[in-house]
């Protein structure tokens, strides 16, 4: 099922897409797994984010909804973690700026006291037909989005989480499969996968679980607002299940991840890609 063509400007809203992605809010049922954990979520006003965010409240956990500019999206995501029960804290801001990461995480601390898990999940992506064509600019802020907030972000939690607690990063299927129009972005997302495989061996020892999930074709707002307008209508078509995923579809590897059921499995990369193969 294709998607009709559309286009945003960046970072793109979740609510002018055509359709809505599902994020799970009419569908998630939680079931206790993460009762009482803290957890930080970032990029999740939208799209995997929001899909984490609905799951990790409805799962019992409080959420605080790190995003850029998106404030309609945010407050969404916040209305459906407090109606979960559950405690949601907003910041909005650059995750490209190392001070930014660190306040992030300084809230949290503030409103939960610790962080149990962290979800690295905000990227930034565009679209360009030659390098000639990427901007210095975007290069260098493509790669503080993605990968030097990572090390920001674990940086500033670290102090802040104890055994048992669990780092999870979104790379995606773009870091074995790098199409040539988004290589800032395939570069940041290999390294991601890097990052976290050095990672899960400097912290096991501490307790602490490091895993990444690499997300195929996934419908959210980063779509149309970084891909030509025929490009979105036939994204995901490339799949061998033929569309593109949902974000509620990953919901579920975040959940694992973050719990207790995933309490043997660090340095992992877990592949939601419709059927395509990592290595």
């Amino acid at each position: 099922m294709n998607q009709p063509a559309q286009q945003q400007r960046p970072p793109g809203v979740q609510s002018a897409m055509t359709p809505r992605p599902d994020c799970g809010e009419d569908s998630y049922r939680g079931s206790g797994r993460l009762t009482g954990k803290a957890t930080v979520i970032t990029g999740g006003d939208s799209g995997i984010g929001r899909a984490a965010a609905i799951a990790y409240a409805r799962e019992g956990a409080d959420v605080l909804i790190s995003y850029l500019s998106e404030d309609d999206d945010a407050r969404d995501t916040a209305r459906l973690v407090e109606d979960a029960g559950r405690k949601a804290v907003l910041v909005r801001g650059d995750l490209s700026e190392p001070a930014h990461c660190r306040e992030v995480i300084a809230e949290a601390v503030g409103a939960f006291g610790r962080i149990d898990v962290l979800v690295s999940n905000a990227a930034y992506q565009m679209t360009r037909d030659s390098l000639e064509e990427i901007p210095d600019e975007e290069w260098d802020y493509t790669f503080a989005t993605n990968i030097s907030a990572l090390f920001h972000l674990c940086k500033a939690a670290l102090p802040h989480m104890k055994a048992g607690g669990s780092i999870i990063a979104t790379t995606s299927i773009n870091s074995d499969m790098p199409p040539p129009k988004l290589l800032p972005y395939d570069c940041t997302k290999a390294a991601i996968a890097n990052f976290v495989g050095a990672l899960a061996q400097l912290l096991g020892p501490r307790g602490i679980r490091v895993n990444s999930v690499a997300p195929g074709p996934i419908w959210t707002p980063l779509i149309p607002a970084t891909m030509p307008p025929e490009q979105v209508k036939s994204f995901g078509s490339e799949t061998p299940l033929g569309r593109a995923g949902q974000p509620a579809e990953l919901a579920p590897v975040y959940v694992m991840l973050a719990g207790d059921e995933g309490s043997y499995v660090s340095g992992a990369r877990i592949p939601v890609t419709g059927g395509n193969p990592i290595l």
